[in-house]
């Protein structure tokens, strides 16, 4: 999964509407990987808008299938109109950020820790696409949530899980 990402990344700028890079069918349910592991590799094909084919046995799927699946907010990720591709804007060391712009300005922002322990990772404004003095509310796709502050020039999630993803969208405030 993780080297179809790779792969994947590299086209990422022939990628858009009527013509989509297509990693692979999603492995989410298979066997073989984590739950964390699946919510991974369905963030990441999220973000470079693959299509989201499912290829597990839907008669067998169980509940954590289902919720990553089915997860609204990362689908809208991968459906927005905008229909940019996500790309890989850092890596040091197994720690990966991933960004992609949406639509009404806002930015796909994903944090993937691909080390074997867990890691803090920052996505700095610089490498985003964002301007260095934007301010923006911060929504976690995962935990289904806000943060209950703005954030300006970069956003750190300081504990993420080995072979984890935390998947935000960042929305700039009109203040």
């Amino acid at each position: 999964m993780t080297s179809n990402a790779d792969q994947n990344d590299a086209w990422a700028s022939y990628a858009g509407p009527g013509g989509w890079n297509d990693p692979d069918m999603l492995e989410v349910g298979n066997g073989n990987m984590t739950t964390e592991e699946y919510r991974s590799h369905y963030s990441i094909w999220a973000i470079m808008k693959s299509p989201l084919l499912m290829g597990c046995d839907i008669r067998n799927m169980d509940a954590d299938t289902f919720e990553i699946l089915s997860a609204k907010e990362v689908i809208s990720v991968n459906q927005d109109a905008l229909g940019v591709q996500g790309k890989k804007v850092r890596s040091e060391g197994g720690l990966e950020v991933w960004a992609g712009p949406l639509t009404a300005n806002r930015v796909a922002v994903l944090h993937w820790n691909r080390r074997d322990s867990e890691a803090g990772i920052t996505a700095h404004w610089a490498d985003i696409g964002l301007p260095p003095t934007t301010v923006v509310t911060v929504r976690d796709l995962w935990q289904h949530r806000s943060w209950p502050s703005t954030y300006h020039g970069s956003l750190t999630a300081p504990s993420i899980c080995s072979h984890c993803v935390k998947m935000f969208i960042l929305s700039p405030t009109h203040a």
